[in-house]
């Protein structure tokens, strides 16, 4: 397969960044980080959706603790992230973890437990077989492939799309694209975003990256170049932002910002 013919089945471009060639330890230190960060993880992807809940409540709601004075939809959003977040870890752990349809179903149905208009399968697999989402870009809108009955559609692009992305040889590039990828097609009614991470962040541990987090104050800026993407159907910046945000040997104590006042929507 050429490369514009990959380009082509995934529905973008984007020119490689420049990625060291071997991983820094085995997918279980990789495994040991995530785990020892799992909260700010958690607080981390709940508040690219615009989610209230500080790190403080996060961590409080994560230990079997309720918090008082949330919205349940925010308290059942940042369950479900916890949720997806350990049977991720699962997954990697016991070496089950693929780039495959199954796995995704299953990461979503927890990461869009009663928020999405239907949960654990592709649009148009459900009851739900005429709506097609959009995506807001301010000037613009971004419309994916339709809703159509059985999902078959979706299921083609799908595949195709895995076909690609095996021809893309390092996991962390692999796995960025996998997430764009998701992002663009939207195979769901919603969670696309999160659902792309937790599967890009598998494909990066399993081979012994360290999973990436976008920190909650770069919320905007991920924001801007997630639209950028859209409009250009270039992945690049996107790919050069994600990689920026992987966790360092020290990372500085965390702070917990104030609210996006212009949050993603939840695709």
């Amino acid at each position: 397969m050429t490369r514009n013919q990959m380009f082509e089945r995934l529905g973008f471009v984007w020119t490689s960044p420049e990625l060291p060639p071997s991983p820094p330890g085995p997918p279980r230190r990789a495994l040991f980080r995530y785990r020892q960060s799992l909260v700010e993880f958690v607080h981390d992807a709940s508040r690219l959706e615009g989610n209230p809940f500080t790190y403080p409540e996060v961590k409080t709601l994560m230990d079997g603790v309720t918090v008082g004075g949330r919205r349940l939809d925010d308290e059942r959003q940042v369950l479900n992230l916890a949720d997806a977040a350990r049977r991720l870890f699962t997954l990697v752990e016991n070496s089950r973890f693929r780039l495959a349809k199954p796995v995704s179903d299953g990461l979503h149905a927890r990461t869009a437990y009663r928020e999405a208009l239907e949960w654990g399968h592709f649009r148009g697999e459900g009851e739900e077989i005429s709506l097609t989402p959009r995506v807001a870009l301010g000037y613009a809108e971004h419309v994916p492939p339709p809703t159509e009955p059985g999902g078959r559609n979706l299921a083609g692009i799908y595949r195709e799309g895995l076909s690609a992305l095996t021809e893309i040889a390092h996991p962390c590039e692999r796995g960025m694209a996998y997430f764009l990828f998701s992002a663009l097609q939207l195979f769901y009614f919603g969670g696309n975003k999160r659902t792309g991470r937790f599967m890009m962040n598998g494909e990066l541990m399993t081979h012994g990256w360290d999973a990436i987090s976008v920190p909650a104050a770069r919320a905007r800026e991920f924001n801007e170049t997630m639209v950028q993407f859209y409009v250009d159907r270039d992945g690049s910046g996107m790919m050069d932002f994600l990689y920026d945000c992987r966790p360092q040997d020290a990372p500085a104590p965390k702070a917990d910002p104030e609210p996006d006042s212009n949050p993603s929507p939840g695709f």
